[in-house]
């Protein structure tokens, strides 16, 4: 087992077999997500071995290749481990449940309930779950303890591979101790990239599969619930956290206007607007149904408007990525129609090329007899200002078409 690795593969600060060691100034070796946490998140100033203080040009970390190798080697050599055994899993949660160094024991079991169904139910059966969520909620007692911190996103990570629906028993958990999500809030909000991913995993699968009610926790955490969020969206090297994310905000922003206001409050739809031009396909789908859920509020369409991007990133996308986009970029376009039709707005709109694509989608084969929902409503940003646009010199000919004389609703 990992607990009886030699002395000079151990980090310093976890006390717990390297994966990635890495060196500072002083000498001394450390795993690199230690010493990053210890630098960077806890802006300490010392040599957490020596105490030595760091001057502003030592916070260099240099990775260690040789220990990385011996590490490797060892762990080869040392390759008795057998597949996991339900005795293992047992002895895993006891550590967990009466050590003060639970990492190691933590992202072991980690490790076998992501591979083993088996040991999925076996864990929970051992009453797993209650003794990790323990582990989770301390963090709201000392949240700034390096390891109990540490410990908390190891504890979040197993929660994460575990499954969530109404009738599972980590779900049950959730809904009894409102101080588990909390903890998860916190994860999010101040955790590691890998401590954050899980979090947002988690909080995807709760979204996703079960009728938690969000209220009490968007309520507590108002803008600074989506602040990490829309952070993990922006973020170009964790594509899974990303998606993640997209994914969470999606499934909370459809189920109230609070939602959407808090959302937009903490800078949702210039984010997306910036992030939108270079989104392949399924990104800017969710990114697009995002938008079109903000934009229900006035709050959201103002934002729109205000950015200098806002309109023509939208445009842009209309015919250019899916049936699905377009249809959602002429809903927006239709809000901020029906809403925002001053004049700046309306020369913005002819100057984007929004005409252009109305236009096309009118004389598109919806191959299905009759005229489709996103046809409708082209037609009715079109009669609402083409007016307007027929006096500019930049306005399509041949003129547009006189049909579709019926009142058509957003819908």
């Amino acid at each position: 087992m990992d607990s009886d690795f030699p002395p000079l593969f151990g980090c310093p600060i976890s006390m717990e077999l390297m994966e990635d060691p890495v060196t500072i100034s002083t000498g001394v070796t450390y795993e690199r997500k230690s010493i990053e946490k210890w630098l960077f998140t806890y802006n300490n100033k010392t040599c957490p071995a020596t105490m030595q203080t760091l001057a502003a040009g030592d916070f260099v970390i240099t990775p260690n290749l040789n220990l990385k190798r011996l590490i490797l080697a060892w762990k080869i050599t040392d390759s008795s481990a057998s597949p996991a055994t339900i005795e293992e899993v047992r002895s895993l949660l006891a550590t967990v449940e009466s050590s003060p160094f639970k990492v190691s024991s933590l992202r072991k079991l980690r490790s076998m309930i992501e591979t083993s169904d088996e040991m999925k139910s076996e864990f929970v059966r051992l009453n797993g779950i209650g003794i990790v969520v323990n582990v989770v909620v301390q963090i709201l007692i000392d949240c700034s303890d390096f390891w109990t911190f540490e410990a908390c996103e190891e504890a979040v990570g197993v929660l994460s591979q575990l499954p969530i629906s109404s009738e599972d028993k980590l779900f049950d958990e959730m809904s009894k101790r409102e101080e588990l999500m909390k903890s998860i809030a916190i994860v999010l909000q101040r955790g590691s990239a890998e401590g954050r991913f899980y979090a947002v995993k988690i909080l995807r699968n709760i979204a996703k599969n079960t009728n938690f009610n969000w209220g009490s926790v968007l309520e507590e955490q108002g803008i600074d619930f989506f602040k990490p969020l829309l952070e993990l969206v922006s973020d170009e090297f964790s594509t899974k956290a990303s998606s993640c994310a997209l994914d969470v905000m999606m499934e909370i922003l459809a189920l109230s206007k609070r939602s959407r206001v808090k959302a937009i409050e903490a800078g949702a739809v210039c984010i997306l607007i910036e992030l939108l031009p270079e989104s392949g396909r399924s990104k800017c789908e969710r990114m697009l149904q995002i938008l079109q859920s903000l934009c229900e509020c006035a709050e959201g369409r103002l934002a729109l408007v205000e950015h200098g991007m806002g309109i023509a990133a939208v445009t842009k996308k209309i015919l250019n990525v899916s049936n699905v986009a377009t249809k959602m970029g002429v809903k927006i376009l239709l809000w901020i129609s029906s809403f925002h039709p001053n004049e700046r707005v309306v020369e913005e709109m002819m100057a984007c090329g929004v005409v252009k694509k109305l236009m096309m989608i009118l004389h598109m084969d919806g191959g299905g007899g009759g005229r489709s929902s996103t046809k409708e409503k082209a037609i009715k940003i079109l009669k609402m200002h083409g007016s307007s646009w027929r006096r500019s010199p930049c306005f399509p000919r041949p003129p547009l078409p006189t049909r579709a004389k019926h009142q058509i609703t957003i819908g």
